[in-house]
């Protein structure tokens, strides 16, 4: 059986070792305006760029938006969401429809577990797509990070993405910043690539928030529950 998402205190101090990181990192929803030296973001990406890939070709592209850039870019997106501009639309399959069990369960747990926290009921629509449009302004975040790689690679270069993400994610922790992985950036790749002064060579992967968390904010308590190791991991010896 799985278990319910949980309310968990948010750790704001640098993480010590591995697995501190690993056990602190979370998806933080809210954020300080708190300011991200340009130094540490390079820094963080070049501890992303350790990241393994198959035969060493590094497929990560990356767009970082602050300031003035990161304005324009949210308020293209979120107007975009707002209005149901037409001709938007994620270049690649992220779920599975429909989704089988138990991976439904599983999503909807944490959805359900995140509006519940936040108030928002079953049927309130005004109220989730609010909370939704959040994502387009990076929850205030004041980086605001776009991926994005070449439409040429095959589904072994996003593996190698994979671990690149988790690796920055990590490496945030370790200077006591916090992210959010946003597939839904993904949506809009038209305005990103416009933004970014990029091509219809690149796919949009997704974007990532990055920033100082705030502890005041109770979306940032939220935490869903992982499976166990012995629903996951079989043991042959």
């Amino acid at each position: 059986m799985e278990r319910k998402a949980q309310e968990r205190p948010l750790d704001l101090e640098w993480a010590r070792d591995v697995e501190e990181a690993v056990r602190s990192r979370r998806s933080v929803r809210a954020y300080s305006d708190r300011p991200v030296p340009r130094a540490l973001i390079e820094r963080l990406l070049e501890l992303a760029g350790r990241a393994p890939s198959g035969t060493n070709i590094q497929p990560w592209r990356v767009s970082v938006f602050t300031g003035k850039g990161l304005e324009a870019l949210t308020r293209a997106m979120q107007r975009a969401f707002l209005e149901n501009e037409p001709g938007h639309a994620r270049e690649y399959d992220y779920y599975t429809e429909p989704l089988s069990e138990p991976y439904l369960a599983r999503r909807r747990a944490c959805g359900w577990g995140l509006y519940g926290l936040l108030g928002i009921g079953r049927g309130d629509f005004a109220a989730s797509r609010a909370h939704h449009a959040r994502n387009y302004e990076f929850f205030g975040a004041p980086v605001g990070l776009v991926f994005t790689i070449d439409r040429t690679l095959a589904i072994g270069s996003w593996l190698d993405y994979g671990m690149f993400l988790q690796t920055l994610m990590l490496a945030a922790r370790r200077f006591g910043l916090h992210t959010c992985p946003q597939a839904a950036i993904a949506s809009y790749p038209r305005i990103v690539r416009v933004h970014a002064g990029l091509g219809e060579e690149v796919v949009v992967v997704c974007g990532m928030a990055l920033g100082y968390a705030r502890a005041d904010e109770r979306i940032n308590a939220f935490q869903p529950e992982r499976i166990p190791v012995s629903d996951f991991a079989t043991f042959i010896e």
